[in-house]
C-alpha cells in the first residue's frame, strides 16, 4: 500500500470518526458511483439537507450482517412474496443488500429532515447495542428510511458502499451504521463523475476515496 493511499485512507477515518462525511466512488466496473457517506449517529436535519440537494439519490442506512441478524432484518428479495421479486439480475453485483425501510416509532410522517434525522440517529443508537434493543418497539415498517444488510464476510464477500462504508464506521470505531446515498448529476440526471465529486469533495473539504483504498487498506 502505498503511502498516499494509506494516507488518504487514515484522513478518512479520522473525519469518520469526528462524524464527518466522506465521498466513496466503489469502482468503474461495479456500479460506478460515488456515494455521499455519513456515521449514522452524527446525521442531523442538516445532514439530511446535504444528502437531498447535494447527493440526490437514495438514502440509506447500512447496518452491519451481525446487527441485522440480531433485528431479525432479512434481504428485501427474501421478505418480498411477489412476481416481481423473482428472476432479477444485477448488472453490477449478485444481490441487492437492501432490508426493509423503517420510521422511528418518535416521527409523525417520517420524510422531514429533523424526522429522518432522528430515524438515522436512533439506528445509530440501536446498532451499538443491538442485544438489549426491541427492534420493532423502536421502529416501525414500512418507512422513509431504507435499511440495508452488509454480506457477512464484509469487504472479502462484497465490495459495495453498504460494505465499504460498514469497513470504515469499523476503523473509526463508530457504531456499525452508516448512511449512503449516491452523488447525482443535475446535468446529466446519471452518476456524478469521480472528476466532479472529487472537486465537490475538495471544494467542502471532505475526504474522497476509490472503493480499492479501502479494500486495500481495510480487507
Amino acid at each position: 500500500m502505498s503511502q498516499t493511499t494509506a494516507a488518504a485512507v487514515e484522513a478518512a477515518i479520522s473525519a469518520f470518526r469526528e462524524g464527518s462525511p466522506v465521498l466513496v466512488h466503489d469502482a468503474a466496473d461495479r456500479e460506478g458511483e460515488t456515494d455521499l457517506i455519513y456515521p449514522a449517529g452524527a446525521v442531523t436535519p442538516d445532514a439530511v439537507s446535504r444528502l437531498r440537494n447535494d447527493a440526490g439519490g437514495l438514502v440509506c442506512v447500512a447496518l452491519s450482517h451481525d446487527v441485522a441478524e440480531t433485528f431479525d432484518l432479512d434481504y428485501m428479495d427474501d421478505i418480498i412474496d411477489h412476481p416481481a421479486s423473482e428472476g432479477h439480475e444485477l448488472g453490477y453485483d449478485s444481490r441487492s443488500s437492501f432490508s426493509l425501510t423503517v420510521n422511528h416509532r418518535d416521527t409523525y410522517t417520517g420524510i422531514t429532515d429533523d424526522d429522518r434525522s432522528l430515524t438515522i440517529r436512533e439506528l445509530a443508537n440501536v446498532a451499538a447495542t443491538p442485544a438489549e434493543i426491541d427492534f420493532a418497539s423502536e421502529f416501525r415498517a414500512p418507512g422513509h428510511v431504507h435499511l440495508l444488510k452488509a454480506a457477512p464476510e464484509l469487504l472479502a464477500e462484497r465490495q459495495g458502499h453498504t460494505e465499504l462504508g460498514i469497513a470504515l464506521a469499523g476503523a473509526a470505531d463508530r457504531a456499525p451504521a452508516v448512511v449512503v446515498c449516491e452523488m447525482l448529476d443535475d446535468e446529466t440526471g446519471g452518476a456524478l463523475s469521480p472528476a466532479d465529486a472529487r472537486a465537490y469533495a475538495e471544494r467542502h473539504e471532505f475526504p474522497y476515496l476509490e472503493g480499492s483504498e479501502i479494500i486495500e487498506s481495510l480487507d
